[in-house]
């Protein structure tokens, strides 16, 4: 793997901010934007099965985001604490939580799949998905569950490297994937030679392989001792109190991204109550949406790794700054992404579906929503922050409170009373999303994150 060129050395916790999240957020960027691609690729194949193809691949979609919030909990507790180690010069004990993070990996993509082997199809019939997306989706879900595992050491291992300061890495391991997922798919989706297609199972069965040759290449980076961090296996063994510590941080970050998971599924069940052409078009504009977040996740994962690597070096107000810079520059991107979208919609809808009914309700989607995240923006910026610092239960109260206090609520209620019904729930979704990067902005500007202890 000497082809993997090194990350920059240069400490975190001095020089010019701007210049540190830019060394930091570009990688970081990239292979976000590679990881969601895999699911355009998915998308782009699926699509010319037909719209019940389309519907079963981003309703599993979203069902999968249900069953992995730990996932995301995980990577939290892993980046504020490999952060904050490597802060303050503990490199033996940021390699020893990387190690017990992977461990916790392997447990929990293990339980991922036996339990969603059993519930895939029970989960679609819940979502009110038409017999033909149910039979499609079941498939693909059960499929990907399987090989949850390499998904679940894919993420941590790209983690703790983030954690510790190399966004290089990982982005090349994405591409890695990428460029698998690229050659597998067709192959799978439609077969080759001897080879008969596989239709949705196939695309599910390419992604996993996929997954599991790019974790295996983050594992032995890991293994090599790349960005400061080199997991001996000793690093393997159970280690109560440090997995503790990971978990601590990582179960209300666990809690947010079940909270935001399991209202996309609620709003899938919403949506697909207005028909299966709805739950294409809104799976085709998620799509682009997490496509154009990508820029403000990658923002925010910078921002993490700063603002725990400062505070371990004792920097509190180099932290905050850093943390209102990468605000800032994504409320811009998303103010530029916005003005595109909204003269483009139907172009980008129909790239993937030419079916009027879907062009015209997934236009209506981007054209109502995309204003409004540069909210969105701000509280990934800040709420990545937040857990950098090691708070993860106020980001999560935030969530809480916006998606189920306001958007479901709202979902149902203007379904019910606008015309078209899509409309409404694309109107609740708006506000909700204002009133979350409010409430993750007020919270950060009372500054309790600088006493937070990990």
């Amino acid at each position: 793997m000497k082809w993997l060129f090194k990350p920059g050395r240069q400490p975190l916790t001095e020089g010019n901010i701007l210049a540190a999240v830019g060394r930091l957020a570009t990688p970081m960027l990239i292979g976000a934007v590679l990881q969601n691609i895999q699911s355009l690729i998915d998308l782009f194949w699926v699509g010319s099965l037909g719209s019940p193809a389309v519907a079963s691949v981003a309703m599993a979609g979203t069902i999968l985001m249900v069953l992995f919030p730990m996932l995301m909990g995980l990577a939290m507790g892993t980046v504020a604490l490999v952060a904050r180690c490597v802060g303050a010069g503990r490199l033996e004990e940021a390699s020893a939580v990387a190690g017990q993070s992977l461990m916790l990996a392997l447990i929990l993509g293990g339980l991922s799949a036996i339990a969603g082997w059993y519930a895939s199809d029970p989960l679609f019939r819940l979502l009110r998905a038409a017999p033909e997306v149910v039979g499609a989706g079941g498939v693909f879900l059960r499929i990907s569950l399987l090989g949850s595992f390499t998904m679940f050491v894919l993420f941590i291992g790209n983690a703790a490297l983030q954690g510790a300061g190399d966004t290089i890495t990982p982005m090349q391991i994405m591409a890695i994937s990428n460029v698998l997922n690229i050659v597998l798919e067709p192959i799978f989706i439609f077969g080759w030679g001897p080879m008969s297609g596989m239709g949705v199972r196939g695309a599910a069965l390419a992604t996993v392989l996929a997954q599991a040759a790019a974790a295996g290449v983050s594992v032995y980076v890991l293994f090599k001792g790349r960005a400061r961090l080199h997991i001996r296996w000793t690093h393997w063994k159970p280690n109560p109190n440090l997995a503790w510590r990971i978990l601590r941080i990582g179960i209300p970050g666990s809690g947010q991204m079940l909270s935001r998971s399991l209202t996309g599924a609620v709003l899938m069940g919403i949506v697909a109550g207005c028909g299966t052409a709805a739950v294409a078009a809104y799976g085709i504009g998620l799509r682009f949406h997490m496509i154009i977040l990508m820029p403000a996740f990658a923002l925010g994962g910078a921002a993490a790794t700063l603002v725990g690597q400062n505070l371990g070096a004792g920097q509190p107000e180099r932290a905050n700054r850093a943390a209102w810079v990468t605000a800032l520059l994504g409320i811009g991107f998303m103010a530029l992404t916005a003005v595109i979208l909204m003269g483009t919609a139907p172009a980008l809808v129909r790239v993937f579906n030419s079916e009027p009914e879907v062009v015209q309700i997934g236009a209506q989607y981007l054209r109502t929503v995309s204003p409004f995240y540069v909210f969105a923006a701000l509280a990934i910026a800040l709420g990545r922050a937040l857990n950098g610092a090691g708070d993860s239960l106020a980001p999560m109260i935030c969530t809480v409170l916006a998606l189920w206090g306001l958007q479901v609520p709202l979902a149902i209620l203007l379904s019910r009373v606008w015309n078209p019904p899509t409309q409404g729930i694309w109107w609740a979704i708006v506000i909700a999303m204002t009133v979350h990067g409010l409430l993750v902005a007020k919270w950060f500007q009372t500054g309790r994150w600088r006493r937070q202890r990990v």
